[in-house]
């Protein structure tokens, strides 16, 4: 209780302060000025200024990527390529998602190097998404019989991970389901009565 009181004292003095203003008040035109602070450096300054310094806009740079995207939806080769730039960060921003997207697109059209990439990325996890074997094992088996033979060699290691990815799935539903039954049917120590709640 003693945490609520400074609580309770600053929505107070906070609906205080609103109560004081009149509705006129409450209702007039905000300043023309803002106080802006940068360090230990403030100034007034007009309301619409504006302050986002973002990274500059390269219309080269966007011309380029725009003519890439346009290939890339039609040749299994440019996805490739922009799937490997987006992995790299060459000439665009990183970003592991539009990297893998791309990926996709390429292997799905039967490119062999993507397909070995996806099985690799699968395999072994990337950033922030973890490894997945049953993918690694679908990507790496369409690369083995393209004859990438990295990709003959790592099968093994994906399927290995997919049994035990399987096995681990399974004991933790075995364990699921035993705790299920167990928690259904495990007798109470008190049971309540007409003189209240006594052992059985």
């Amino acid at each position: 209780m003693r945490l609520l009181a400074p609580t309770f004292s600053l929505v107070a003095l906070a609906l205080t302060a609103c109560a004081v203003q009149t509705p006129q008040e409450q209702l007039a035109p905000a300043s023309p000025t803002v106080r802006l602070c940068e360090g230990n450096n403030c100034s007034e300054l007009p309301r619409n200024v504006a302050t986002f310094r973002g990274e500059p806009v390269n219309p080269e740079a966007e011309r380029r990527l725009a003519a890439l995207v346009q290939k890339a939806e039609a040749d299994p080769r440019a996805a490739y390529d922009l799937g490997l730039r987006y992995l790299r960060g060459d000439g665009v921003e990183r970003n592991s998602y539009q990297a893998i997207e791309w990926m996709r697109k390429a292997g799905d059209a039967g490119h062999g190097a993507a397909q070995f990439a996806l099985g690799r990325l699968y395999l072994l996890g990337f950033e922030e998404m973890g490894p997945d074997p049953a993918e690694a094992e679908a990507w790496l088996s369409r690369a083995a019989a393209k004859g990438f033979k990295e990709a003959k060699r790592l099968l093994p290691q994906a399927q290995a991970a997919k049994q035990n990815a399987h096995a681990r799935y399974q004991a933790i539903e075995d364990e699921r389901k035993s705790w299920n039954s167990w928690y259904v049917g495990a007798p109470y120590y008190m049971v309540w009565g007409s003189s209240g709640w006594y052992y059985r």
